[in-house]
C-alpha cells in the first residue's frame, strides 16, 4: 500500500471517472487502473463498482476512501514537521486567489514577504472562490485570498481589508462630467461583466439590483477578465466597475478613460485570508496575513463611510 494508491482511489471518488482522475493525478489512466487494481488485490477488497457510470464506490470501498483521506492528510501534516523548525520559517505555502485580487495584490507584498521568509516556497494558483474553497476542504491549498464570506465549518476566516469599488468610464460616456457616481446612477447604464462565477461579477449585479427599478435589464454584457472589461472601456465603450488596487498605476483622468469614485457610503468588497487545516503552517498563515496588511497603502486600511457588498 502506497500514498500515490491512496491518493489515486481519492481522485476517483472525486470525479467519478477514471480517465478524469487520471487526468487530474498528471498520469495515464492505465497506469492509475493499475494501481489500484493492486491497492484492491492486497486488501482484498473491491473499491469501486466499475459497471456503473459514473463509476461509484461499494460500500466497503467508501470506508476505504474516507480513511485514504485522513492518512493522505496526516502525511502532510508529517512533512510540516519536518519543515517546522523554531523561529525558522520553511517548506512550502500553497495559496489559492481569486483573479480579481491577484494581479493587484499579490505584487503589493511579494518582494516583502519572499526577502523575510527565503525558506518559504510561495506557489500560488488563480482559482475562482468556490475552487479556492473545495482545494482547501481537500488539502490541496494551504490557505485562500477571497471577496465573500464563507460558512463552513472547517475554514477558518480572517479580515485583510474593505476595498472601494470604483467606476471605470468612456470619454463619451453619460456620467463623465459627475464628480463622483451614485448607486442610483447605475440603473440608468449598461455595464461590462466579468463571466458568471465570479464573485466580483456577483457583487456588481447585487449592486444594481439593489438600486434597479422597473427599468429594462441595466446589465447586458460580459466579458472574462477585469483587463479585458478596462481594455473594452478604454476604446470608448460603456462602463465597468473595478476594485480599487486595479486602477492604481493609472492617475485619476488617464488618457483613454476616466476613474470615478463613489459618494458615501462607497460600495466595498471585504478581502478574507481563509484556511482550513490547524497545523504548524499555522505561523506561515500569520507571518502571510501580516506581510499582506502592512504592505497594504494607507487608503484601504480605511473603513469608515463604506458599505461591504457580499
Amino acid at each position: 500500500m502506497t500514498l500515490t494508491q491512496l491518493s489515486y482511489i481519492v481522485a476517483v471518488d472525486k470525479y467519478r471517472h477514471f480517465a478524469t482522475a487520471a487526468e487530474k493525478s498528471y498520469v495515464t489512466q492505465p497506469t492509475l487502473s493499475m494501481q489500484i487494481h493492486k491497492l484492491e488485490d492486497e486488501l482484498g477488497i473491491t473499491i469501486f463498482d466499475r459497471s456503473k457510470s459514473p463509476v461509484v464506490p461499494t460500500e466497503i470501498g467508501e470506508k476505504v476512501v474516507e480513511q485514504a483521506k485522513t492518512i493522505l492528510k496526516e502525511s502532510k501534516q508529517l512533512s510540516d514537521i519536518a519543515n517546522f523548525k523554531e523561529n525558522e520559517l520553511r517548506g512550502t505555502f500553497k495559496v489559492g486567489i481569486i483573479p480579481t485580487v491577484a494581479p493587484y495584490l499579490v505584487p503589493l507584498f511579494l518582494r516583502s514577504f519572499v526577502k523575510k521568509y527565503p525558506l518559504i516556497d510561495l506557489v500560488f494558483e488563480e482559482l475562482l472562490t468556490s475552487e479556492v474553497i473545495d482545494k482547501l476542504g481537500n488539502d490541496q491549498l494551504d490557505a485562500g485570498i477571497i471577496a465573500t464570506p464563507t460558512e463552513q465549518s472547517f475554514i477558518y476566516t480572517e479580515e485583510l481589508f474593505v476595498e472601494p469599488f470604483l467606476g471605470y468610464l468612456s470619454h463619451s460616456h453619460p456620467l463623465i462630467d459627475k464628480k463622483k457616481l451614485s448607486v442610483v446612477d447605475l440603473d440608468r447604464t449598461n455595464i461590462w461583466l466579468l463571466n458568471e462565477g465570479h464573485c466580483f461579477r456577483d457583487q456588481t449585479v447585487k449592486l444594481c439590483k439593489e438600486e434597479k427599478k422597473n427599468n429594462r435589464s441595466a446589465i447586458e454584457f460580459k466579458s472574462g477578465n477585469l483587463e479585458t472589461l478596462k481594455r473594452l472601456v478604454e476604446q470608448n465603450f460603456g462602463m465597468t466597475l473595478l476594485p480599487w488596487t486595479a486602477v492604481q498605476e493609472f492617475d485619476g483622468n488617464c488618457t483613454n478613460a476616466v476613474i470615478k469614485e463613489f459618494e458615501d457610503p462607497i460600495p466595498s468588497r471585504k478581502l478574507r485570508l481563509i484556511y482550513g487545516r490547524k497545523h504548524l503552517k499555522q505561523t506561515i498563515i500569520h507571518a502571510f496575513k501580516s506581510s499582506i496588511c502592512s504592505s497594504i497603502p494607507k487608503e484601504l486600511k480605511k473603513t469608515e463611510k463604506r458599505v461591504v457588498i457580499e
